[in-house]
């Protein structure tokens, strides 16, 4: 590990404008970051520790109830907090599901909401400084290509990069409609914009090293949950290697409001199989009045598929994600 500054501000304000010099990151949970600057993927010069400010602004690390019937999920809350909130559990049972199936316990004590959204892929080339990736290192190259490529991603791809986005989080907050506030440096009302999760995340195009929208200097505040009564009829389906601590090989997150046995409005996410977390509004249009029927499960199956673009060691994941998907709406359709 390279050396460092560390600070921690004593206000947000304060750590917006120092988090926008070159060189320079957010620590949280720190569960992702402190692993990337131990293998040197990431080296920065400054690190913001965002910590002391959930004492100081307890919203920041807290749920609480929206005027209008929504929830809002503060940047700093712990996951497994999250997870175990009542009114998470209860209205949106996919978000819960989601964070208890992401990582290990220890790691969901630590890891902070906003970390996780913005946690860097698992791909093993991207972590390995010794091999070509343009994520890493842009213009370098995509050892991914044709490396060892099973846990790789089939939707949202580019020539430049096939990495896979692993947040379970994600994928529940993308089907949830979900937003976040962020604010960044500058006088209080210009520096602030909310950001709806499912723009959040670029695809990595030519610029796989382009993450997400968010400016230098941006921190994210709080993740803004929509009201939803359809969500408490919700699932999180994780398919993975192993039931222990393993990412997503594919993974599902619907949500349907049915009535009298027709599906009236549908939220359908894939996981583990995107460079980033993946709405399907194709399937969940081929949901929209019809039955709630096997037939029907499938064919909105095969329209979240339809562009797949599999590489030699994943193409099982097309299948895989087609039967994720057909399970999960089964499930919470019974």
């Amino acid at each position: 590990m390279k050396p460092f500054d560390y600070a921690a501000p004593a206000s947000l304000d304060e750590a917006t404008r120092a988090g926008a010099r070159a060189g320079t990151r957010f620590i949280a949970g720190g569960t992702t970051l402190v692993d990337l600057m131990k293998l040197e993927v990431e080296t920065p010069e400054h690190l913001i520790d965002l910590n002391p400010l959930g004492d100081r602004d307890p919203s920041l690390g807290t749920v609480s109830e929206l005027p209008n019937g929504g929830l809002r999920i503060g940047a700093l809350a712990r996951m497994s907090d999250v997870a175990w909130t009542a009114h998470v559990k209860e209205g949106y049972p996919v978000l819960s599901q989601a964070l208890l199936l992401a990582a290990s316990g220890q790691i969901r004590n630590m890891a902070s909401m906003a970390g996780n959204l913005l946690q860097r892929t698992r791909c093993p080339y991207f972590r390995d400084t010794a091999t070509p990736c343009n994520k890493r290192e842009p213009g370098s190259g995509c050892s991914a290509m044709q490396g060892f490529n099973r846990n790789h991603a089939i939707l949202g791809t580019s020539e430049h990069c096939i990495a896979t986005h692993p947040s379970d989080p994600a994928v529940a907050l993308v089907a949830l409609g979900a937003s976040v506030r962020v604010r960044g440096p500058g006088a209080q009302s210009s520096a602030e914009r909310t950001i709806p999760i499912a723009n959040l995340h670029l695809l990595p195009g030519t610029h796989p090293e382009r993450e997400t929208v968010l400016h230098r200097g941006e921190v994210i505040t709080s993740i803004d949950l929509p009201p939803l009564p359809f969500a408490r009829r919700s699932l999180y389906l994780k398919i993975r290697d192993r039931a222990s601590y393993a990412f997503a090989l594919a993974s599902a997150a619907v949500a349907l409001d049915i009535a009298h046995g027709s599906i009236r409005a549908a939220r359908i996410a894939l996981g583990g199989v995107a460079t980033k977390p993946w709405r399907s509004t194709a399937a969940e249009r081929a949901l929209i009045g019809q039955r709630a029927t096997p037939a029907a499960f499938r064919a909105a199956a095969e329209a979240a598929l339809r562009g797949a673009a599999p590489r030699r060691d994943n193409v099982f994941k097309v299948e895989l994600a087609r039967r994720t998907l057909v399970r999960a709406l089964t499930e919470v359709s019974a």
